[in-house]
């Protein structure tokens, strides 16, 4: 009986071995499928890249057949991903297919099925290819931006492509430089890199995506995108040459007046605004005096985290709401950038019944169709639940009635107590401890100091100091320049602030970075030397951060096509 058990036990874990690993793979396909693009917008003849990715490790390989039928399925790799955090194993693998559409329109991305899960269809919009080459046929530059009139604060994004159908050498591609009224620079994504056919030539592009917020009305003049390389033909290299397209210009309007149903609506500029709301716990039963959380969550594209309004949280007598930091994040994406703003509010309910909490309502500008929207939250019921711990009071007795003595009742009378006078008693005691409380609190010292104002954001303070630097450049007032910089990049670097004009010279792009070091050479340098207070100042109004500090200038340029 004993080897019976044994044997029964040892068959018993076979079984269940066998089992976990005919199972396993099953419950492995079924993950999450996340099918993401690069680029939104297309040219016919020109690549894409189109990542599926599942949060798993899997076996199992995509069916991409369904591609093929719009689109030329070229290079195709895969890479799997380990990842420990606290202990905690996540696994993911992503396959990547490099795309190139059939035909013009507006297509859709089939889902690419692994497994028994699939990925949702993604829309590209797919434009027809360009016919005209500006500039040399094998190496030109283009320029294009998706408004060409916007208003102050909406973003504007503009795009920088090189083509380049022959091998290069030294290549460098500089900032764009912007004229005409203040404009906020942020970079859109990192650079791309993809293949193109034109007229049957095959090019390879590189892209850049800069995001152009303007802070005042006028125009904003763009100058020609400048492409500097020397040129491998017939094994033979060239001298540098200069490739520059075209200029343009952008009108940017005053912002318009509020919608009629939000007078003091804020000025708030986007491509598109989502509300979202979660809840720590299920809002319908509410015990009194117990704390639940409200999260609510404004995702905005084409707008900076930063200038997203403050939405104000619900008011009622039944409720007594805390409301804690929020949490701010940029991204970037085919639109631009995605910004998120995060808040969250503890809701403590005070008296029992059901609280109406109102909708959330944020108006804001819809940038593409140039009209006042509303974003909206439905309007929600609290339910706060009596609480547990909370003392009912006691019934009060009916008072004794007296009755008339029966000459067949011998013993002593039976007398009723009542809880009634107790009841006025603890509440005469309550009503004394409330009026020494409220004497205490009226006699506390109290802060007649005044309040300190609200400080303005960070980008309107490195405004005001960037201004004040420019004014002194203009006055030939170096010393002015070198404060307001210096104020400036506090703000820019709070944590390594630069200690002088010219290691901040180190971390701008040109022509500022230049400019600067002809400042710290005239204070500092050997000699009399001279330095340009217009050049400065004109180099003051568009220029970007590096992302980190590189000793080697000018900055970096585009990668070369073939190694040297």
């Amino acid at each position: 009986m004993v080897v019976m058990n044994i044997r029964s036990q040892s068959l018993n874990k076979i079984l269940a071995v066998l089992l976990a690993v005919l199972v396993f793979p099953v419950l492995s396909a079924q993950a999450a499928v996340i099918a993401a693009i690069d680029r939104a917008n297309v040219e016919l003849n020109e690549s894409f890249t189109l990542k599926i990715t599942v949060d798993t490790a899997i076996d199992v390989e995509p069916d991409a057949l369904a591609l093929e039928e719009d689109f030329y399925v070229g290079t195709r790799s895969q890479l799997s991903n380990t990842t420990i955090v606290n202990g905690q194993i996540s696994r993911s693998r992503t396959w990547t297919y490099v795309l190139m559409a059939k035909r013009e329109g507006d297509l859709l991305i089939p889902p690419v099925k692994i497994g028994p899960e699939q990925s949702e269809p993604v829309p590209i919009r797919v434009t027809p290819p360009s016919t005209t080459l500006p500039g040399e046929a094998d190496i030109f530059v283009t320029t294009e931006t998706d408004h060409t009139e916007s208003f102050v604060q909406a973003q504007v994004l503009y795009t920088v492509k090189v083509y380049r159908a022959v091998a290069t050498r030294q290549p460098r591609l500089s900032e764009p430089s912007i004229g005409g009224v203040e404009v906020l620079i942020e970079s859109a994504g990192d650079e791309r890199s993809y293949e193109s056919i034109l007229n049957g030539k095959a090019y390879n592009v590189v892209e850049r995506i800069y995001a152009l917020f303007p802070q005042e009305s006028g125009k904003i003049s763009i100058e020609p995108a400048r492409f500097e390389a020397r040129v491998l033909r017939d094994g033979r290299i060239t001298g540098r040459k200069i490739f520059e397209s075209n200029a343009i210009d952008i009108v940017v309007n005053p912002i318009p007046p509020p919608p009629a149903d939000f007078p003091d609506a804020a000025w708030f500029p986007a491509k598109s605004v989502v509300l979202g709301e979660d809840w720590s716990r299920e809002p319908g039963g509410l015990p009194m005096g117990e704390p639940i959380t409200r999260h609510i969550t404004v995702t905005a594209v084409g707008q900076l985290s930063t200038q997203i309004p403050v939405l104000a949280p619900a008011n009622s007598e039944a409720v007594k709401v805390y409301p804690d930091k929020p949490e701010f994040s940029d991204t970037t994406d085919a639109s631009g950038i995605r910004a998120v703003r995060s808040d969250q509010y503890a809701i403590i309910g005070v008296t029992a019944g059901d609280v109406a909490l109102p909708s959330v309502e944020l108006p804001w500008w819809n940038i593409d169709a140039a009209e006042w929207q509303v974003a909206r939250l439905p309007a929600s019921t609290l339910t706060i639940l009596p609480s547990l711990t909370t003392p009912q009071p006691a019934p009060v007795a009916a008072p004794p009635q007296e009755t008339a003595p029966s000459d067949s009742q011998n013993g002593p009378a039976t007398v009723v107590y009542s809880d009634f006078w107790r009841l006025v008693s603890v509440g005469i005691a309550l009503v004394w401890l409330m009026t020494i409380i409220a004497w205490w609190w009226s006699r506390r010292p109290k802060d007649h100091s005044p309040r300190q104002p609200e400080a303005p954001p960070i980008h309107k303070q490195q405004a005001k100091f960037m201004k004040a630097a420019r004014k002194a450049a203009l006055d030939g007032d170096a010393a002015g320049v070198k404060a307001s910089l210096l104020q400036w990049a506090r703000l820019q670097w709070p944590d390594s602030p630069p200690r002088s004009v010219g290691e901040l010279s180190s971390r701008v792009s040109l022509p500022l970075s230049i400019h600067l070091q002809a400042l710290c050479s005239a204070s500092y340098g050997p000699g009399e030397r001279s330095w340009s207070g217009d050049e400065l100042a004109k180099s003051m109004r568009s220029f970007s951060v590096l992302s980190e500090q590189v000793d080697d200038r000018p900055v970096a340029g585009l990668p070369p096509l073939t190694p040297v």
